[in-house]
């Protein structure tokens, strides 16, 4: 990733690798006793003490205020540790066709502030003037907590070349190589992370989601403007050898002979997107001024032009989650994005087609819906960035 600013940001103290994994326990599933975070790291109690005690000196970790029993050495209190939720913020921005949006989160990834800017076109220019106007307000009313900003996040869709910091494609915003990061490093003063905002919600899932519960394998699948797709499996995001991982949007399942936005025919965004959805419904009815909300509406009213073409895209989304997890593997997709509202619409019809298409044991597969907004999105980008300051800014 591009390091390009000059503003100074907090470091964390000389570590080893271990007590940067201690860090991420405390970080990810904390409160937690040094006991469990032994038990979850391989280390000794001992060596967590040790790992623990210059991040309290320097004020990233604290003890909790409520003392627990151990499950080791019950009827004896253990005080668990937590981090500091105040020792370092991070921004992330969201970048759409229509929107800039931005949050702070603060070490916790908790959204403290946010921010938005409507685009009114978004070419690279407009899109960098619009991402400094809000990185430049959340800093503002950040206050004395901006001395403790960490870096800024930000995400496109597309096919995105996070250690260069380089947009290869992004069909969505009509871009092709552009180094973002750089751009906006430039305007900033500041360390800027460029990064997939599909890969980028999965490392958030990874930290401080689905991930930290336990879940060691697990899909998140993005339904909205375009069908995304993040893979955790086993300790790291799936990036792939080329930066591009996951793209279930542009399999080729829809057979509807519609062209992409990609410049491919009869990729799964085609007829499932939420554009696409709306897309089909216009020119059936003639009606070009709908939008999704009143697609969707339709729908819920029984009109049949309506549910055929949310039937289309559960059939689509189905069979492709069915391709992801019979090549992967998960225990759990979840299935999430600013469309999923109104899942109920292609709930059945969606389960259908993955049961249909999932091979044996993978059927298994526990499907969960979660609603958000692009808040959420933004969050992501700004714990790529966390992550980033957590596993680098003491030499890892």
């Amino acid at each position: 990733m591009p390091s390009l600013g000059s503003a100074a940001v907090p470091r964390l103290p000389s570590s080893s690798p271990a007590a940067i994994d201690v860090l991420t326990c405390i970080l990810c599933t904390g409160p937690i006793a040094r006991v469990d975070i032994a038990r979850a790291s391989g280390l000794s109690q001992a060596a967590v003490t040790k790992a623990v005690a210059p991040l309290i000196s320097a004020g990233f970790v604290t003890f909790d205020d409520v003392r627990r029993e151990t499950g080791d050495a019950p009827g004896r209190p253990a005080t668990p540790l937590r981090a500091v939720a105040e020792a370092v913020y991070a921004i992330g921005v969201k970048v759409t066709a229509s929107d800039v949006f931005g949050v702070v989160v603060d070490f916790g990834a908790s959204v403290v502030d946010s921010e938005s800017r409507r685009l009114p076109r978004h070419t690279v220019g407009q899109v960098a003037k619009a991402v400094e106007t809000v990185v430049d307000a959340l800093t503002r009313r950040l206050g004395a907590g901006a001395s403790r900003l960490v870096g800024v996040g930000v995400t496109v869709s597309g096919d995105v070349d996070a250690e260069a910091g380089r947009v290869r494609h992004s069909p969505l915003l009509g871009w092709r190589d552009v180094a973002l990061a750089e751009q906006l490093a430039s305007r900033l003063g500041r360390s800027v992370r460029v990064d997939n905002d599909v890969r980028a919600l999965t490392v958030a899932e990874q930290w401080f989601g689905v991930g930290a519960s336990g879940v060691d394998t697990f899909a998140i699948v993005t339904i909205g403007a375009g069908i995304g797709c993040g893979i955790y499996l086993h300790g790291e995001v799936v990036s792939g050898a080329f930066g591009v991982s996951g793209e279930i949007g542009h399999l080729p399942l829809a057979d509807a002979g519609l062209a992409c936005t990609c410049g491919r025919i009869d990729c799964v965004e085609t007829v499932a997107s939420s554009d696409a959805i709306v897309r089909a419904v216009r020119e059936q009815t003639g009606r070009e001024g709908l939008t999704i909300g009143e697609v969707a509406a339709m729908a819920h009213a029984g009109d049949a032009v309506a549910l055929a073409a949310f039937d289309r895209a559960a059939a689509a989304i189905g069979t492709a989650l069915a391709v992801v997890v019979n090549l992967t593997g998960p225990a759990v997709v979840v299935i999430e994005g600013e469309a999923v509202g109104d899942f109920e619409l292609y709930d059945e019809r969606l389960r259908s087609a993955f049961g249909h298409h999932a091979f044996g044991a993978a059927a298994q597969c526990r499907l969960e819906l979660r609603t958000h907004d692009f808040d959420s999105w933004a969050r992501g980008a700004a714990v790529t960035v966390l992550r980033d300051f957590v596993r680098n800014s003491a030499g890892r």
